[in-house]
């Protein structure tokens, strides 16, 4: 400051040129212009350091958006950056603030709660399968409580593809009776999935048990041609996918919350999944509802009715032909012989036909999806197999 008012002195009283001000205090022209123009309107308190902060910044969050990000918030506690950003754009409003700055909106009003997050272990892998209907995860979870101090289990499962819940059946007790009353209900619904993925429970396998029997649940999936996967033991990240559907479920239908009824517990959850899965949008399928994704072009899967006269107009071209399922439950198309199962026996079944892969449909039920062979390879393994028996 002693310095400034030196060159001002310098320029006012004794007259000398800005030019040699400016080269004897070694700054700018510039510089000694700024300081004569502020000792003249402010004085010697013109001539202190002042803030280079900017008046303003044109990328800044307003305060209305500041302000419609904390209350959406407050009124929907489990919603993250994402889903917030999602939010603001579905209000059509512009432009919409970045992940980072809805971050750090929420913290400036201490709605995130500071805790060490635990880094992901980089051995696993993100898979999904390509098509709805191709797997299902199922699992059973507890913790739905009565008033009369009763806990109820509830049999989920979800779609892998479309993360769309097609069970939630609740029991007093999970049985193999009752899990599988509610799979089989779930498949009156929604068809029948061409694989299921659990763990290694007793309901579910008798891997584990006397003389590996076979449990109800594996003959259901026998006698309907379905592949049941099993988990490795202690693998609940193979399961993943339903593991987070039940932390949802958890977080947002039940915390805190007792159920006067089996019955009314049952009517609100079905209310619940019906939300999760035409409303509520997913991060892990690019904010799209489940029910968008579990659709075949033009026709729903969902729904024990099918417009056979919209399928067969879907299905109309030189990529898709029709075939009738052998007494053997074998198809025979491209000169392959797939095995669709002998409870299949006498169907007709559509099959599409691409460079690489067969995917046989049965109405809305992918049945099976093969690798295509060249014919060549199919003629020679069959006489290879010819050969062998002889």
């Amino acid at each position: 400051m002693e310095q400034r008012y030196q060159a001002v002195l310098a320029v006012i009283r004794d007259g000398v040129p800005i030019v040699e001000v400016a080269r004897r205090f070694g700054v700018s022209r510039q510089s000694v212009h700024s300081w004569l123009l502020r000792y003249e309107v402010s004085g010697m308190p013109g001539l202190m350091n002042q803030s280079h902060r900017p008046d303003g910044c044109d990328h800044q969050m307003s305060a209305e958006v500041d302000v419609k990000i904390v209350e959406l918030r407050r009124r929907n506690i489990f919603w993250g950056p994402k889903r917030l950003q999602y939010e603001l754009a579905r209000l059509c409003i512009e432009p919409v603030p970045s992940l980072s700055g809805i971050y750090r909106c929420l913290k400036r009003a201490n709605l995130i709660e500071p805790h060490a997050r635990k880094e992901r272990d980089r051995k696993f892998k993100r898979w999904e399968r390509g098509g709805p209907m191709e797997l299902w995860q199922m699992d059973v979870v507890g913790g739905i409580l009565l008033t009369d101090g009763k806990e109820l289990k509830c049999l989920t499962g979800v779609d892998d593809h479309s993360r769309l819940c097609v069970m939630a059946g609740l029991m007093v007790r999970a049985t193999s009776r009752s899990v599988c009353d509610h799979f089989a209900n779930a498949m009156r619904i929604h068809g029948v999935p061409q694989e299921i993925l659990t763990d290694n429970g007793k309901v579910f396998t008798g891997r584990f048990g006397y003389k590996d029997t076979e449990v109800l649940f594996d003959r259901i999936c026998r006698e309907n041609g379905i592949d049941h996967l099993l988990t490795a033991p202690r693998s609940p990240t193979t399961t993943g996918k339903i593991e987070r559907f039940h932390r949802s479920l958890r977080t947002e239908f039940l915390t805190g919350r007792i159920f006067d009824s089996k019955s009314s517990a049952q009517a609100e959850l079905d209310a619940w999944v019906h939300q999760y899965n035409t409303v509520r949008p997913h991060q892990g399928i690019g904010m799209v509802t489940p029910m968008t994704r579990f659709t075949y072009p033009g026709i729903s899967l969902v729904g024990p009715v099918v417009d056979t006269k919209a399928l067969s107009e879907v299905r109309s071209g030189p990529d898709w032909v029709s075939r009738r399922v052998g007494a053997n439950g074998v198809v025979g198309v491209a000169w392959q012989q797939i095995s669709v199962g002998r409870h299949r026996a006498g169907r007709n079944v559509d099959v599409q036909i691409s460079k690489k892969i067969l995917q046989i449909w049965d109405g809305t039920e992918l049945l099976k999806t093969a690798l295509r062979e060249r014919p060549g390879e199919v003629i020679r393994k069959k006489n290879a197999s010819i050969l062998k028996a002889q």
